[in-house]
This record gives structure tokens, sequence and C-alpha cells, in this order.
């Protein structure tokens, strides 16, 4: 059997060599990247035929397996043009390939033996015969050419036409259609997880931030959103102040406007039950009293549901030198913000609501007036899930600003923070404590930043290194939901 091995700097010219010796009937047995190239080992399918009639026991001619030269000598240029087809035939897949063979074999028997010609094809319902062992041979080696001889995306050579009363391919339902598509992503989207944590847990650097931010109480999607953008650098403390810094770009507040005491208006305070709106309302009182005087504020409460709201409120306007007043419908809170309406500053205390509580559309509504500012209060001791819950529900359509309470009880800034950055959310002002109304700052980035970022004690809650995996397998798309990251 006449077998030889072809060595070129590429894989066609390669190709080309091994068609140079044997011609048309060329079979590439194997190809293997060398020092030097490429080389392909090919030889003729005669060479083949000769093999397999020895195992058939169908002769012993000792020269049928002798390389037969090709019938007219062929330019470079053709052999070129039609290593090209074959590169194209090649990157079929394996079964293709298979059929490729065997069609081919099958070809070239009924060409040399006069009788093939006059018998019968095989039906499609007979079982086909397994291919002989020369034939397993070659299939199994040469697909290992498709790799890189073939170019990407060529679809498979049809070997057979489909019988012509084939009934058409029905097409698949539309809800079919959008499973296996968000299957397809589903399944992209974790092969790229995996990819990303194996480059992460190579560098260091990286993986010591990713657990840091995760055990501050950010969100996999920020953190990941915020690592995959970090630039290559072999300083640690460099790696983590340019994680702070991105997060205090794009954690939103009103540092660049006039506080809140100082703008003026018409303010709704809004959020869940027991975040601190009543007290966050007579904190901004006081600050507005202090700066305008008493006279400058107004007071109005919704809150007819929970006992003693009303009375809370009239005790810190007491205090303040304010009355408060109390809003039953829309009807009555309009009569009171046009009596009101000579104010710096008019406050409405909104009864708390779960966020999917079917009352707060209601609410909403009666707030639906011209001038009237939502201010959302989060409180900043609450469980992420919790947050992302109450932001979502209460976000308004046109821009949300906010209000942290209880920032003295937060274990972790990092989820409030979260949410304020992802939902892109304007930060108005924090309170600290209970005093009224000592206990308010103004939002800093940098200072809400720094302190979420400091360690803490470790925690029953904390993930450790090897949970990263299982965390981040298993969270939603890194792309941020509002839009993209100033990195």
């Amino acid at each position: 059997m006449n077998i030889q091995r072809f060595t070129a700097p590429t894989s066609r010219e390669a190709l080309a060599k091994a068609r140079m010796a044997f011609g048309e009937g060329t079979l590439i047995l194997s190809n293997r990247p060398t020092e030097h190239g490429v080389e392909v080992v090919a030889t003729a399918e005669d060479s083949l035929n000769a093999l397999e009639q020895e195992h058939a026991g169908a002769g012993g001619n000792a020269f049928a397996g002798q390389r037969q030269p090709p019938a007219s000598k062929q330019s470079y240029k053709e052999v070129a043009t039609q290593v090209e087809e074959d590169a194209a035939q090649l990157s079929m897949s394996t079964l293709s390939f298979q059929d490729y063979v065997r069609e081919r074999m099958a070809r070239r028997r009924q060409e040399n033996d006069p009788k093939a010609q006059q018998m019968p094809r095989e039906l499609p319902s007979e079982p086909r015969p397994a291919a002989p062992v020369s034939e397993r041979v070659a299939v199994q080696s040469a697909p290992a050419l498709s790799a890189p001889v073939a170019k990407p995306q060529v679809p498979p050579m049809p070997l057979r036409k489909a019988p012509a009363a084939a009934a058409p391919a029905q097409a698949v339902p539309q809800g079919i259609a959008r499973e296996l598509h968000a299957m397809k992503e589903m399944i992209e989207d974790r092969f790229n997880t995996l990819n990303w944590l194996g480059q992460a847990r190579q560098d260091p650097i990286q993986s010591n931030l990713m657990l840091k931010l995760i055990r501050a109480g950010y969100s996999p999607m920020l953190s990941r959103t915020i690592l995959e953008r970090m630039p290559e650098t072999s300083d640690a403390q460099q790696a983590q102040q340019w994680v702070m810094d991105v997060l205090e770009r794009n954690l939103r507040t009103d540092a660049n406007a006039p506080a809140l005491q100082e703008e003026g208006g018409v303010f709704a305070l809004i959020g869940a039950t027991g975040v601190g709106k009543t007290t966050t309302a007579a904190k901004l009182a006081g600050l507005c009293a202090r700066l305008h005087g008493p006279s400058s504020v107004g007071l109005i409460t919704l809150d007819t549901y929970r006992v003693g709201a009303q009375e809370q409120l009239r005790a810190y306007g007491k205090l303040l030198g304010v009355v408060a007043h109390l809003a039953h419908d829309q009807a009555a809170l309009q009569d009171l913000l046009g009596l009101l309406s000579n104010k710096k500053m008019v406050l409405i205390d909104t009864t708390g609501l779960a966020p999917r509580d079917p009352r707060k559309r209601e609410m909403m509504d009666l707030l639906d007036l011209p001038n009237v500012k939502r201010l959302l209060v989060l409180n900043a001791s609450s469980h992420g899930d919790t947050l992302e819950d109450t932001v979502t529900n209460f976000k308004s359509p046109t821009g949300q600003q906010v209000i942290l309470s209880k920032i003295d009880e937060a274990v972790k800034l990092g989820p409030a923070l979260d949410a304020a950055i992802r939902h892109q959310l304007t930060l108005r002002g924090v309170t600290t404590g209970q005093r009224v109304p000592e206990d308010w700052e103004a939002a800093n980035a940098a200072n809400l930043i720094r302190a979420s970022m400091r360690a803490g004690n470790s925690s029953a809650y904390d993930p450790k290194a090897a949970d990263l995996g299982f965390i981040f397998s298993h969270s939603s798309d890194s792309t941020l939901a509002a839009g993209g990251l100033d990195a």
C-alpha cells in the first residue's frame, strides 16, 4: 500500500502536493501540525481498493495496490483549484464525510466494473453494510484536517437527493422557537460565566476584589460588570482604588444641585412600611425651618391607616412650630396644597404600604398632581432582595429620587448602593439616627462608597472563595438592566 507524507507551510499547499502525487483519487488519511508547518498523510483510492480485496480474499494480486499515474499531467493552478474544493468538502461533519467516502468509492467501482454499472443501486430501506477497515481508518483520521483547512461556517455538502414525494418541512411553532432561543442564550451565558470565572481564578487581585465586593453586599451582577472592565494592574491597592472610583462615579447624588431644604417645593415621601418616612419628613421640615423660618414649612399627612400616625407628625410639628394637616382624599389634598402654596417647602407624609399591596396603586394615583415630586425612602439596613422589590414597584418612569434612611442600623451599605447604581437613582440625602433634625447628612458618594467597602466583622452569611463559582454560575446576565456603566 503506497502511503506518503507531505509537509508544507499550510494545509492547502500540503493538499496540493498530495494531489500532484496521487491524482484525482487522493484520500487524506490524517494531518497534524509540525514545527515546519502541516504534515499530511495521503494515499490513492486504488490502494484502499487493493487492501479491501485482500481482506475479502477476492485475489492476491501483488500489484493491485500500486499507484496508477494520473491520465494527464495537471498544472499546479488546476491542482490548487481542486484542493480548494476538497477543503470545502473536508469541512463536513464526521457522518457526512463517511457518506462522502462510501459514495466516492462506490462510484469508482462502477467505473472500473461494467457489471456493477448495470446493477441497481442500494435501496434506502436496506441496512447499510459496515464500512471496511481501510475506510474506517480513513474516516477516523481525515476529519481532523477540517480544523486548519476549512473556512468557518461552511455548510455540509448534500450527498443524496431527497425523494421527490418528500413532504415539505413543517415550520417550527413560535412558542418552541422562543424556548429554543431562550435555552441557547442560557447555555451561552453559562459558558461565558464559567470562562470568566476561570480567568478570575488565575488573577488573585481580581479574585480578591470579587470576594470583597460580594462580602460588602454588592450583587454578583454589578460586581462582575465592574471587574470585567478592570484594567490589568500588578498593584492590589491600585486595583481596589479603581473599583471604588468606578462605584463613586456611578452613584448619582445631588452634590451639584441645591439641597432639598434650599431647593424647596412639594415633596411626597413614599415607601414601604416602617422605613422612616415620618421621621425623615420631620427632619427635612426642621432643616427648612432653621434656614427659612417655621412659617416657610407645610406638613400634610395621608396616613389614615396606622394608629397614631397623625399624632406623631403633629407632635413633630409642634416641636418645630409648624401645623400638620390631614388629607383624606385627592380633593382635600388639592385644597391643602392651594392653601400652602406660599410655603417654601411642603412635605406630604404618605401611608406605608408593601410594594405589592393592591392599595399602592390607589395611593400613587392620589399623588398624581402637578408639581408634586416623589421621594422614595429606602431602609439602608434591608436585604438586597427587599430593596430590589421596593425600587422596582415604587420607581417612577421619569427618574426616581431617593433618601437612604437608618444608615446607622445598616451592617452593610452595599445592597442599598448597589440598587441605587443599577437603577440609576438620584440620592438626595441619608439619615443617620432618630434625632430631629440633627441626624441628617447630605449624600456624599465618596464617603458612602468608602463606608461600604470597609471590612466588617465576619458573618455566617459571608461567602467563601470556594462559593464564588456557585454564586456567579447561577446569577443572571451581567449586563446592567438600567444601561451602561461608566468605567
